[in-house]
């Protein structure tokens, strides 16, 4: 039972010398350009600093990266090979990426190593790594898992742990697999979770995963559609391609949505022929690819970014005057998620929707569950915003922009077509089956009683708390759900083909044997 929540009001602006942080730190910041502290930042660190755990609602781009780094990294303690200290669990490679080059410079006079971890990458450049002792992982959930089940690292010193974009780890299914890597962290260790909502099964992390947490809230529960311009504009597919590139030229700096690989490179290529720049981003591109892709938006090498769905959570890149809903979003909250993008840290934006008109009824729904209403009308491109000219930010992520903090490359690793869970389906790391818990594993040990430490075991809990893990009960979570993910069988009782990024369909598991689930051998 969780004891009472402290709520948090606005804080004034503090220096980071003020809350706690060491000098040397402090003058890679001021290097950066960053002097004071944003809001969830001077909340966040002083109770952090404490050896408290923390909750906290923050929008992206409010500076979460540096909430949780700097604490982090000013209690980090040396690794020993293949036993990192500290670990911040992300839902994707990019965010992993990005976290990792925000802390790496930050973690330098500390002498901590900081490595991201997420798959596509090379098992044998990480063995190494590990093997010389590395002290703060960033990860992905199931790449993580891979290299504990291959003996590669262990969670048994892992003092401190983030839990970045609770809730969009739960849209992907994570949340059986960060429960898995929560319980084989140490017992003693101190919790750290952010998330733009902190209901539903993110509550369920934070009532299982942490003692008495310090609770914060900056901004609003959901993305203000206040303070965005929307437009509704009636169009016929043919000419859809032409009004976005005049919506950019006129409107500024745009991020473009459709809902699959191949629209995204039909659109891209068609802006292009109108003469404007553009960068495509979707899951069939290399990693390479994609991040040169964001280079070329970030730093203003082209006017859009032309994204799957999936990219809409979490990147906030600075600058983005103007959204446009090519094709339809799957629901108001895909809307908002799609839309937010723009509007960032009290600028406002513009957010233009191309209708259809077989579509106009489902924008109809899409604008009531957005909590918005719009009239359609043609094209009005005299109304929309005088474009602004955008300066590139060079320093790093910490705050929104005008704190200095540096553009987001959140961008989701795989999309593509069909329904939004099988676009995320795909997206999930592949990981290596799960297998039942023993009085012994090879996770490290962590099911085993260890009176050395802090008695039996009890599902990753901190000594002394009655609610338990999420093992409890013979393998059933406190909410009564079985836990059948370890079997292959999710919760909701479809199988649990995302460990080889298949949408969860039914199919049996053969690729265990070589044999894939559709029947194919596995050459």
């Amino acid at each position: 039972m969780r004891a009472h929540d402290d709520f948090i009001r606005v804080a004034p602006r503090m220096s980071f010398s003020e809350l706690g942080i060491a000098p040397a730190i402090v003058e890679v910041l001021k290097e950066q350009g960053i002097t004071e502290s944003f809001e969830v930042q001077a909340e966040a660190i002083p109770a952090m600093m404490q050896g408290k755990d923390v909750c906290c609602r923050a929008p992206t781009g409010s500076g979460k990266t540096l909430a949780f780094g700097l604490p982090l990294i000013s209690r980090c303690k040396p690794a020993h090979p293949r036993y990192p200290t500290a670990l911040v669990l992300t839902p994707t490679r990019e965010l992993a990426e990005q976290i990792c080059k925000v802390l790496q410079p930050l973690a330098r006079p500390q002498k901590l190593g900081v490595m991201a971890v997420y798959g596509g990458t090379s098992y044998a450049k990480q063995r190494q790594r590990l093997e010389q002792g590395v002290e703060i992982i960033v990860a992905c959930p199931g790449r993580l898992i891979d290299l504990m089940e291959k003996g590669m690292l262990k969670l048994d010193d892992v003092g401190t742990v983030v839990i970045d974009e609770a809730d969009r780890m739960a849209d992907m299914g994570f949340i059986d697999p960060v429960c898995h890597i929560l319980d084989n962290c140490s017992g003693e260790r101190q919790t750290f979770l952010f998330s733009a909502t902190l209901d539903d099964e993110v509550s369920v992390l934070i009532r299982k995963y942490q003692d008495h947490p310090f609770k914060i809230e900056i901004g609003p529960k959901e993305v203000s559609m206040e303070s965005m311009q929307h437009f509704f504009w009636t169009v016929h597919n043919t000419g859809k391609s032409r009004l976005a590139s005049t919506a950019v030229k006129q409107g500024g700096r745009s991020m473009i949505f459709c809902r699959t690989r191949r629209g995204v490179d039909r659109v891209g290529k068609e802006l292009r022929a109108t003469g404007l720049e553009v960068a495509t981003i979707h899951g069939g591109l290399s990693q390479n690819q994609r991040d040169r892709a964001m280079e070329r938006f970030i730093h203003g090498g082209c006017m859009a970014l032309v994204a799957t769905d999936v990219a809409a959570r979490g990147i906030d890149v600075e600058g983005v005057q103007c959204v446009i809903h090519f094709d339809p979003p799957e629901n108001g909250k895909a809307y908002k998620h799609r839309s937010g993008r723009t509007a960032r840290a009290g600028a406002h934006g513009t957010v233009i929707s191309l209708v259809q008109p077989p579509q106009k009824s489902e924008f109809i729904r899409i604008q009531r569950q957005a909590g918005i209403n719009v009239n359609f009308t043609s094209p009005e491109f005299g109304k929309l915003p005088e474009r602004e000219e955008y300066t590139p930010s060079n320093r790093s992520r910490g705050g929104p922009k005008e704190r200095g903090s540096s553009v987001f490359r959140d961008m989701a690793a795989k999309s593509g077509g069909g329904s939004l869970q099988d676009k995320v389906n795909r997206n999930v790391e592949r990981a290596f089956s799960f297998r039942k818990n023993k009085s012994s594993n090879k996770f490290g040990g962590k099911n085993r009683s260890n009176s050395a430490r802090s008695g039996p075991h009890n599902g990753g809990k901190r000594p002394g708390n009655s609610s338990g893990g999420y093992r409890k009960g013979g393998g059933r979570s406190g909410n009564g759900k079985s836990q059948n993910w370890k079997q292959d069988r999710p919760t909701n009782g479809k199988s649990q083909n995302w460990k080889q990024g298949q949408p969860s369909n039914g199919k049996s598991q053969n690729w265990k044997q070589g044999r894939p689930t559709n029947g194919k051998s596995q050459n």
